[in-house]
């Protein structure tokens, strides 16, 4: 059985509030890869990353788990989308030169996922686990704000598997010969409400809610508002990228 799906509702505001990927991680993993036929974006959200492969790679198989987030995602000539479950193989044998997973792997039937890709991997194909982690504020006290926010209060509703995120991935099975991660952020410079947006998009907000504690998000937005100042003032938020690459055939 695959992990629990977290995202099946509220795509529309993943879509307009998730951070997206910097240019330079679609070039770097397509540097990596032995030809750019086909990349592969396994959990694919709504495309944040798709779309940048797209411009990498003649074309991109992007699947999610979700047919809502699939519904909300964002078109590019050489990006097709499809339902599918992370651990199924939806791509040729042989055809795939690279597949990535994109804040996503922490979800998945990790075993199940890996045999997945291996049958469709080309020789030398690539895989790649990307995780992006606890940002950062360019204000200090904007960022301990949110700090205590993030560890303390809101931390009981995140679900187990987020600690392979604050973890970097570091310690999840990795069965391949590795490869070293690129040295890239996701940067941007975004307003009080910008930064309240992505953290409604979090699996931990959602239940949070779930559990009638609306009051401790509302508290936080007051807190962070005030520590911000000016609501047009923009803050630079930076988010390290990290994860796991690998080669999943030898060439």
């Amino acid at each position: 059985m695959a992990a629990t799906n977290h995202f099946l509702d509220g795509s529309d505001r993943y879509a307009r509030h998730r951070p997206t990927y910097p240019p330079a991680l679609a070039e770097a993993l397509a540097a990596l890869a032995p030809r750019r036929t086909l990349a592969l974006d396994v959990g694919c959200g709504t495309g944040q990353l798709s779309v940048l492969l797209g411009d990498c790679f003649d074309a991109v198989l992007a699947t999610d788990a979700s047919a809502e987030q699939i519904a909300h995602a964002s078109p590019h000539p050489h990006v097709r989308y499809r339902q599918a479950p992370a651990e199924q193989a939806c791509a040729d044998a042989g055809s795939v030169d690279l597949v990535v997973a994109a804040q996503a792997a922490h979800w998945f039937d990790l075993p199940a996922f890996y045999a997945a890709a291996q049958a469709m991997a080309a020789p030398g194909a690539v895989i790649a686990l990307v995780t992006y982690g606890v940002l950062h504020i360019d204000d200090a006290g904007v960022e301990a704000r949110f700090r205590q926010f993030y560890w303390h209060e809101i931390a009981p509703y995140w679900p187990p598997e987020r600690r392979h995120v604050e973890r970097r991935y570091a310690d999840m099975p990795f069965p391949f010969a590795e490869l070293e991660f690129p040295d890239t952020a996701i940067v941007r410079d975004w307003s009080c409400d910008d930064l309240l947006g992505y953290v409604d998009t979090w699996s931990a907000s959602r239940q949070a809610r779930k559990a009638g504690h609306d009051a401790l998000i509302a508290g936080f937005a007051t807190d962070l508002r005030a520590a911000w100042g000016d609501p047009a003032l923009l803050r630079r938020i930076v988010w390290p990228l990290a994860g796991r690459i690998g080669q999943l055939r030898a060439a």
